[in-house]
């Protein structure tokens, strides 16, 4: 299993104080040989909650590498394959990408980024990672 991003406990308590609860941590998946870790699965259970009875798959990415390109491409790959196997193996539970804020508008807001999101058909989580917030959902 891979190491948990910095973000995780971050993204994790903020999903919490959302009414989520965490239902796996991380969620996993299995395609013959290949095993693969989403970083964490959801329900919300809040009557009368926008998202009430919703499954979610998030998979967490802290962009701190030398280069956010390259970090996209890893994420969009990654996230790729989390889409297609959860497709199949569970149907019921979306798939979201959190990012940082400051990531969100320094990058996820420029046309490359935008068009790869679109076409994928790709749901980001947007989150404080100071105030343990979620921002967006798009």
């Amino acid at each position: 299993m891979s190491a948990k991003d910095i973000f995780h406990t971050v993204v994790r308590s903020a999903l919490e104080k959302e009414g989520w609860t965490i239902t796996d941590d991380p969620i996993y998946l299995k395609v013959d040989e290949d095993k693969l870790y989403v970083d964490l699965g959801a329900e919300n259970n809040l009557l009368g909650a926008e998202r009430y009875g919703q499954k979610i798959a998030v998979e967490i990415k802290s962009f701190l590498g030398l280069s956010l390109i390259n970090n996209f491409h890893e994420a969009i790959g990654q996230a790729w394959n989390y889409k297609v196997v959860l497709a199949e193996q569970q149907p019921d539970r979306v798939l979201y990408l959190a990012v940082p804020e400051d990531i969100y508008e320094e990058f996820f807001t420029r046309r490359l980024a935008q068009m790869s999101v679109t076409r994928m058909q790709l749901n980001l989580l947007v989150f404080n990672p100071i105030k343990e917030e979620i921002i967006l959902w798009t």
